[in-house]
């Protein structure tokens, strides 16, 4: 009975550890999802998205009539310089 209840934690365990493990699919993950969020902060005409290997989004896109170097961070932020 000891080894069934011990195989039974062992099980549970492991899958909560692999659900702290994947993304949080509130923040973009791919180009699209960048895109839509970059629009909702008032971007438009969003262009040349390409992710960099620290996750993060680069890209051009115009806010105000000018366009401007925008980085989208995989915690929600964007910049523009």
């Amino acid at each position: 009975m000891r080894s069934i209840t011990l195989a039974l934690a062992l099980v549970c365990a492991a899958n909560a550890a692999s659900a702290q493990t994947k993304p949080n699919p509130a923040y973009p993950t791919g180009s699209a999802d960048t895109k839509a969020r970059l629009q909702a902060l008032g971007y438009k005409n969003i262009h040349d998205l390409r992710r960099g290997p620290d996750g993060n989004w680069v890209g051009k896109a115009t806010r105000g009539n000018v366009e401007k170097s925008v980085t989208s961070y995989p915690d929600g932020r964007a910049i523009a310089r």
